[in-house]
C-alpha cells in the first residue's frame, strides 16, 4: 500500500513569510504522494477589521454570516491557496490549488441551528476518492483551503482540520496514511509558554481531560477531535508537529494514539 502524507498546516503560518516558506519546504520534503491543506484565519480576521467587520468565533470555531463568507472565500480559496501553490511550485512541488467544490471533491451541508448558529459553517457529507486518486496519479499535490460546497451552489466555510481529517479517513482505505497538523509548536505544550513541556503521546480517550484542564483550548480542541476521527476511521499515524519536522521521522512532535 503506497504512503500518504496529508499535511494542515494552519494560518499563523501563512502571514509570516519565513514560516510559511519554512513549512512549504518542509512539505515540497516529503516522498511520494503528499496533499497539503491550509487554514487562513488570521488572514481573514485581518480583513474582516479593515473591513469594520467583527470576526465572531465559538470554541475554535467561526461564525460565518454573509458578509464573512465572502471574506473566507476570497481570503482562503483566493489569496491564501494561491500563495501557497506558487510557492510550492517554486520549491519544486507541482501542486494545484482546489476547494471543496473543484471537481466535486469535497461536499458538505450546511451545519444545523442547535445552541449556536455557525451560518454557513460546513459539514463535510462525503469525499470523492477516486477524483482524488486520479490527481495524486498524475503526480500532482492537491492544496486544500478551507471552502467546500454543496452541490447546489452554495459555497461553505469549513474548519480546515476537519477538511484534513475527512480527507486522511477517506484515503485511508487506499493508502498508508499520516496525518499531520502543524502548527507554531514542536507539538502539544502542557504550559503553552514552555516549548520543554511538549506532551510526546496522547490517547484519544485523553482529549476530554485534557480539555477539561486547560491544556487544550480554543482551535486544538477541534484539531484534537479531529484527530481522533480519523484514527477511528483506519488512518495510520496522526501527529501534531512543528512544520519543520513534517519530513523527519526522528524529530520531536505529538503522536495521537487510539
Amino acid at each position: 500500500m503506497d504512503k500518504l502524507h496529508i499535511v494542515k498546516i494552519g494560518g499563523g503560518l501563512l502571514s509570516d513569510e519565513k514560516l510559511m516558506a519554512s513549512a512549504l519546504s518542509s512539505f515540497h520534503a516529503l516522498v511520494g504522494h503528499k496533499i497539503l491543506i491550509h487554514g487562513g484565519g488570521k488572514q481573514a480576521n485581518e480583513l474582516c477589521e479593515k473591513l469594520g467587520i467583527q470576526p465572531n468565533m465559538h470554541n475554535g470555531r467561526r461564525i460565518t454570516d454573509d458578509a464573512t463568507l465572502d471574506i473566507a472565500v476570497m481570503v482562503y480559496a483566493g489569496l491564501a491557496n494561491k500563495k501557497v501553490v506558487s510557492k510550492l511550485q517554486q520549491f519544486g512541488t507541482n501542486a494545484i490549488g482546489l476547494s471543496g467544490a473543484d471537481a466535486n471533491v469535497i461536499r458538505a451541508t450546511k451545519r444545523p441551528v442547535q445552541d449556536i448558529d455557525y451560518g454557513w459553517a460546513g459539514d463535510i457529507k462525503s469525499v470523492d476518492v477516486n477524483s482524488l486518486k486520479n490527481i495524486l496519479s498524475i503526480g500532482l499535490s492537491p492544496v486544500f483551503c478551507a471552502i467546500t460546497h454543496n452541490k447546489k451552489g452554495q459555497l461553505l466555510n469549513t474548519n480546515a482540520d476537519t477538511i484534513a481529517a475527512a480527507l486522511a479517513g477517506a484515503l485511508a482505505a487506499e493508502y498508508q496514511v499520516h496525518l499531520h497538523y502543524c502548527f507554531e509548536h514542536r507539538g502539544l505544550l502542557k504550559d503553552i509558554n514552555d516549548e520543554n513541556s511538549m506532551i510526546p503521546t496522547i490517547r484519544i480517550t485523553e482529549i476530554d481531560e485534557l480539555h477539561n484542564d486547560g491544556i487544550i483550548s480554543d482551535g486544538m480542541l477541534p484539531k484534537l477531535n479531529n484527530a481522533a476521527v480519523a484514527l477511528q476511521n483506519g488512518v495510520h499515524v496522526v501527529t501534531i508537529e512543528n512544520p519543520e519536522a513534517v519530513h523527519d521521522e526522528q524529530a520531536s512532535k505529538t503522536n495521537l494514539i487510539r
